[in-house]
């Protein structure tokens, strides 16, 4: 019970508890934000699929 109270123990908790907490927001960071910011080759292809098919029924 005695190495629970030790400083250095204590202190080493805090520290892993405080650089996990950085590290998952670093990486919940990128996951927001990288899926907004970048367009697939298959959103491209359907983004063009759809401006044909809006020519398409604009002339016939």
């Amino acid at each position: 019970m005695d190495l629970l109270t030790n400083p250095w123990v204590i202190i080493v908790i805090v520290l892993s508890v405080i650089i996990g907490n950085i590290m998952a927001l670093k990486y919940t960071a990128k996951m927001k934000f990288d899926h907004k910011t970048k367009k697939t080759s298959s959103d491209q292809t359907a983004e063009e699929k759809q401006e044909r098919t809006d020519k398409d029924s604009e002339d016939g």
